[in-house]
């Protein structure tokens, strides 16, 4: 692999850090709960609980989040001895939830090597063991959580260095990581490294923002290509994003008749892992132009969607949870399955709800069920283990962790 050029000087390049760390000095945010820079025994523990948090979420919305976690787990012990659904619960709404799970596994495996060596990991490699910690992160807790050597290029830093040296390739292809890294390294001070990483993610978020960056104020943009050339907002360079597809799901309300839900807890892998969510019912979307046939055509084609719900197994296998296959059958069996299903055209769906893959259409179906199907469907699901709550809309939102788009709907 050919090393990668700078075609900044020497001078451009060993001026940069003591350029940053000065503005950094002045106006840079010294007030974050998680910031290290100014103890002179860093906690490793509240830097990797944060940079987990700040994962693709901005510091505004983690700042509460941060502080109910230390508020209920000041220690890495006590995370690791909480129960999942307490972790949950406090991360609910965050999204991401991988994160989560990684946070709670991780939180275990660090409790082990401080059972065994008697401190956090002391290495890169150390902490890159650690679940959910890639490069990036490990370096963080190296220089901010450690007052270590260590090295940070996450998305903040990605966006500066790109325009600083006027990048021009792929952001997402791995020869621009590489390059980018390199940059990086060769910038980043053997002292005071965590001083200096602070410092790039300070510049990311206040002055070299995704659009309308601040140049102005930039202690970089004396020699920042990207700002000579006046096209800073073209860097970083990415491949166009194709559209995200989207799906269709009824939710539903299945409730008793003293007003309690029934509420599912998602399987630890795919989407809402470990969270607690309504039986989901996969609908295949309807195009709009039904919006042109008649009235008895449009009918005809809406009520199709109930033997499209069952009778398409590919879709039935990969789109239901165990939980809700063993739900949709006992509708059916119970001939409750047509009042499940939707009976409106899916491009009114209330609820639009973004995750990273696609754009989820959600409509809230509300069914009561008398004491007797309660308990036959409380013991359907139970035979298959399946974990199940029967609660009311304020207790779940106060006692289970729920994703944010189970919340919409209950607002």
């Amino acid at each position: 692999m050919t090393a990668p050029t700078f075609i900044h000087t020497d001078t451009n390049l060993n001026s940069f850090a003591p350029r940053l760390l000065d503005w950094f000095a002045k106006n840079g945010r010294h007030d974050l709960p998680w910031q290290q820079h100014q103890t002179d025994t860093p906690n490793p523990y509240i830097v990797w609980l944060s940079e987990v948090m700040l994962q693709q979420t901005q510091v505004t919305t983690v700042l509460p989040y941060f502080a109910r976690f230390m508020a209920s787990f000041p220690t890495v012990q006590d995370l690791a001895a909480a129960e999942w659904d307490m972790v949950a619960e406090h991360w609910a709404g965050l999204g991401y939830y991988a994160r989560a799970r990684n946070l709670h596994k991780g939180a275990k495996q660090l409790v082990e090597v401080i059972n065994e060596t008697g401190d956090f990991p002391q290495t890169l490699a150390g902490w890159e063991a650690i679940s959910g910690v890639g490069p990036s992160t490990a370096g963080a807790i190296m220089a901010m959580g450690l007052h270590r050597y260590g090295v940070i290029c996450d998305g903040n830093v990605k966006r500066g260095l790109t325009r600083w040296a006027a990048i021009d390739g792929d952001i997402t292809k791995s020869a621009t990581t590489k390059e980018l890294w390199a940059l990086a390294e060769r910038l980043t001070p053997r002292e005071n490294s965590g001083l200096f990483a602070q410092a790039m993610m300070d510049m990311g978020a206040t002055l070299c923002t995704r659009s309308k960056p601040a140049c102005l104020l930039c202690p970089l943009q004396e020699d920042c290509l990207a700002h000579a050339q006046g096209r800073e907002t073209d860097y970083p360079v990415k491949a166009k994003k194709q559209p995200k597809p989207s799906k269709f799901s009824n939710a539903l309300l299945i409730k008793d008749v003293d007003g309690n839900i029934l509420w599912l807890q998602r399987p630890d892998n795919g989407i809402w892992g470990g969270l607690w969510s309504l039986p989901l019912e996969f609908v295949e979307k309807i195009s709009s132009k039904v919006n042109a046939k008649t009235a008895a055509e449009k009918t005809t084609e809406i009520d199709d969607i109930s033997s499209k719900v069952a009778s398409n197994e590919k879709v039935y296998e990969t789109e239901f949870t165990t939980a809700e296959q063993i739900i949709n059958e006992w509708l059916d069996k119970n001939e409750l399955i047509g009042k499940s299903v939707n009976k409106t055209l899916l491009d009114d769906a209330p609820i639009k709800h973004s995750l990273t893959h696609f754009h989820w259409y959600l409509t809230p179906q509300s069914l009561t069920l008398d004491n007797e199907q309660v308990t036959d469907l409380t013991k359907a699901l139970q035979a298959a283990e399946i974990n199940i709550n029967w609660l009311n809309a304020d207790d779940a939102q106060t006692t289970l962790g729920l994703p944010r788009a189970m919340v919409k709907i209950l607002e």
